[in-house]
């Protein structure tokens, strides 16, 4: 591989960490660092997109870091997995910088240096996990990401905050640790690597009955991945501001969770090792009932956030079911619906921000009439929320369709049954506020309805998050094309 692609993987690392330092050098000046800001996010985004061409044609871009002890090595390995992420990653970094700057003005929010040091640091963690090699430096990157985006989320500082944190700290290091962490040693010392292999690296050295150990000690080790009972973290992390939590549920975190989730079950376990055994059935279930659970909460809740948190959790799972299939359809849309509800949902939390800047509402039951008031923000609501429930123009109906079909195809009744009867819950928990917003008249006595549309920094960002969501519908092969080559 030639230098010049080997140190754009490098790159790709050291970007947003020189950006993070020059931001907290410029945190007495506003303007550069919110400049610096946008020049970061924009070469970190060439610098991805030079590495589209390589991949694409094939090539596997690979640059060794350090040799740690044998079989186990800091290194970075790009591949069509790991290039959509990181163009989701990197590319909607700008638009939520964007956003950002809007949203902490506004809001007059404290300590913003900071706040923008932070991201760009979890932005080099999830360029870090994107480009993993091995299984240890997949592992090393997702602590790291853990520990960034800690400030984040105790953003504000006060009780709640910390509180939320400590929830946050506790949950996604204990099962890392605890859980995650085992299971990598186990399977170095039973394979004497930990590097990701197309096809795996457990068949012929792992029992049946180990491997469905290590997979149950993985899949409930990436909490990340917010599967139940270690879901908890992700609704109760809502008490960051709005940039954040769109930076927890659709740039980084979780996407890092359900990425090292596919990640591991093709390129660790092995799909066809894993059909062989059996040992992923239990999986599809555990999945299942999250999709089902998460979203009957989702419909009960009236806090906007909360309930755009629980629709993630249910999201995320489609992803962990689908891929769990090991099915060829049904893997192509669980790598699909990682971009689709992206772009979906960050816009769905860019239109909560925006609502609360613009209005100070955060309750559902409080959105009455709000389209007459902030029509763009809620039409881009719309149009993400379809995305979220599967229905076209919107690339949550392409990534739904291919689960579905995969589903169908190996007749996977109980998962067929899960997607169909899930997306009649999400569509039973965004319509209303589709139907309230535009077709009830605003209350004469609700609090704050002289206002228009939030500042036009985060209105522009929700369009643009909002377009994407319908641009991928039409454009679905370019993914769909990274997506098959995961098997």
């Amino acid at each position: 591989m030639n230098v010049p692609t080997n140190m754009a993987l490098l790159a790709c690392l050291l970007t947003p960490v020189i950006g993070a330092v020059l931001l907290g050098l410029a945190g007495k000046r506003p303007n550069l660092r919110e400049g610096l800001t946008f020049a970061t996010a924009g070469l970190l985004l060439l610098v991805v997109a030079s590495l589209i061409a390589p991949v694409m044609a094939g090539q596997t871009p690979t640059l060794e870091i350090a040799d740690i002890l044998p079989g186990l090595s800091l290194s970075l390995t790009l591949e069509p997995l790991g290039l959509l992420f990181a163009l989701i990653a990197s590319g909607l970094w700008i638009v939520n910088s964007l956003y950002s700057i809007g949203y902490m003005r506004a809001n007059g929010e404290a300590n913003q240096t900071r706040f923008f040091v932070f991201f760009a640091l979890s932005i080099a963690a999830t360029m870090g996990i994107a480009l993993a090699g091995n299984f240890f430096t997949l592992f090393v990157f997702y602590e790291i990401l853990t520990l960034v985006t800690f400030p984040l989320v105790t953003h504000h500082g006060n009780a709640a905050a910390k509180r939320s944190g400590r929830i946050y700290l506790g949950v996604l290091m204990g099962t890392s640790i605890c859980l995650l962490l085992p299971a990598l040693i186990a399977i170095w010392v039973l394979t004497g690597t930990t590097d990701f292999v197309s096809g795996g690296i457990l068949a012929g050295k792992v029992s049946p009955a180990l491997t469905l150990g290590l997979l149950v000690l993985c899949m409930f080790g990436v909490g990340k991945a917010a599967l139940m009972p270690f879901h908890f973290w992700l609704p109760n992390a809502m008490v960051a501001p709005t940039p954040v939590s769109a930076l927890l549920h659709a740039v980084a975190v979780v996407k890092a969770g359900v990425f090292t989730v596919v990640k591991l079950l093709v390129f660790i376990f092995g799909v066809d090792h894993l059909a062989q055994t059996g040992a992923a059935g239990w999986l599809t279930i555990v999945a299942g009932i999250t999709i089902v659970v998460a979203s009957f909460i989702a419909l009960k809740a009236d806090n906007l956030k909360r309930r755009l948190a629980y629709s993630t959790i249910s999201q995320l799972s489609y992803v962990v079911m689908a891929a769990s299939l090991l099915g060829a359809l049904s893997m192509t849309g669980a790598v699909l619906h990682i971009a689709a509800h992206a772009v979906g949902k960050i816009t769905l939390f860019f239109a909560a921000g925006a609502i609360y800047t613009a209005a100070h509402k955060t309750l559902v039951s409080e959105l009455r009439g709000i389209g007459h008031t902030m029509p763009w923000t809620m039409a881009a609501f719309s149009i993400a929320a379809l995305s979220m429930i599967g229905l076209p123009p919107t690339a949550g109906f392409v990534s739904k369709w291919y689960m579905l079909s995969g589903a169908v195809a190996i007749e996977h009744w109980f998962a067929v049954g899960v997607i169909v009867g899930s997306t009649l819950l999400n569509a039973g928990y965004f319509l209303p506020i589709i139907y309230q917003a535009f077709f009830h008249k605003p209350d004469n006595n609700s609090h704050g309805q002289a206002h228009g549309e939030a500042p036009l920094s985060m209105l522009v960002a929700l369009l643009v998050t909002a377009s994407l969501t319908v641009v991928l519908f039409f454009v679905a092969e370019w993914p769909l094309s990274l997506a098959r080559q995961v098997q």
